[in-house]
């Protein structure tokens, strides 16, 4: 069993939660994800299954795309609704976000769109020394992280109403949608946390892909029964569907021998090549004949040497 099983995460369970229960439900040893995603957010958490797990290294640098609801008018020390007010307002208005105005939003949302340094949660799982930033701040210490280079591609509000801002983000991998809010409450001078997040998308993952965490855990027949798989086993991407934005190239058998053995192939051991592959290209999905994946190689002195072998 390989490949990769997109959840619809629920609110509630960590991202190593729903790691172990699926383990637990598909009976498999290897399972991993490809982003965390905090307790109280829910979406698109793919899982990595078998031989896919060598793949996790390019999956956990894509771009990911959130819906936040943003509540104004007070911070936590979170920066979510999980966490104590550290500076409310005395009386916020219930229409704050009325009050402040779409120009006035727009004008501080721009400040987060394109390339900036974020810095993280004092809550979050950056280390500090050698030591969890979450560890630091439960101990009631402050909290010193180190501001980080992110990008954000796309910030659009979507609704505003009361004292609640509902926005969709675009961003790099290592971004806090939990900064974004409290940063946006700074800039607005009202102060803000946020309330509710859904991952829409990761990478090549989007909900449509998408199956409830209990349809993954669920068995057909007697429990534990290895003739009686869970249903969700139908919906995991196989090996040949990932990283599907890199160009592919089929092998011959003696390219295929090579690439098994992770030796460098050259041109004379491709059967086929895309025509998206150049010389500048980096990277390569390599295919043998019967479509199966068989590495993942790098561009380099002239031939493809694989990074990654499959089989």
């Amino acid at each position: 069993m390989d490949g990769v099983l997109v959840i619809d995460k629920p609110e509630g369970p960590t991202s190593h939660d729903i790691v172990a229960q699926v383990r637990r439900g598909l009976r498999v040893k290897r399972v991993g994800h490809t982003g965390t995603l905090d307790p109280m957010a829910t979406g698109v958490l793919p899982l990595v299954i078998g031989r896919a797990t060598r793949l996790t290294q390019f999956l956990l640098k894509d771009s990911k795309t959130y819906t936040a609801t943003i509540r104004l008018g007070f911070s936590t020390d979170t920066y979510d609704a999980l966490g104590t007010a550290v500076e409310p307002s005395e009386s916020p208005p219930l229409d704050l976000a009325d009050k402040l105005g779409g120009q006035v939003i727009e004008s501080a949302l721009n400040a987060f769109r394109g390339t900036f340094n974020q810095r993280p949660p004092p809550f979050s799982a950056k280390k500090i020394g050698g030591i969890r930033a979450y560890t630091i701040a439960r101990r009631g210490q402050p909290v010193a992280t180190v501001p980080v280079q992110v990008t954000v591609d796309q910030l659009t509000l979507l609704k505003r109403e009361n004292s609640r801002l509902q926005v969709e983000v675009t961003c790099s991998s290592g971004f806090y949608v939990r900064s974004l809010a409290h940063d946006i409450g700074q800039t607005l001078g009202c102060g803000a946390h946020l309330q509710a997040l859904r991952r829409t998308r990761s990478g090549e993952f989007d909900l449509t892909q998408a199956v409830p965490l209990e349809h993954a855990l669920q068995v057909g027949g007697k429990a534990n029964s290895k003739t009686n798989p869970p249903p969700a086993i139908d919906r995991i991407l196989p090996l040949s569907r990932l990283l599907r934005t890199l160009p592919s190239a089929i092998l011959t058998s003696r390219g295929r021998r090579c690439a098994s053995n992770g030796q460098p192939v050259n041109r004379d051991d491709l059967a086929h090549i895309d025509q998206g592959l150049g010389i500048a290209t980096s990277r390569v999905r390599l295919f043998d004949e019967t479509g199966q994946l068989v590495a993942v190689a790098e561009t380099r002195e002239g031939a493809l040497h694989p990074r990654v072998v499959l089989v």
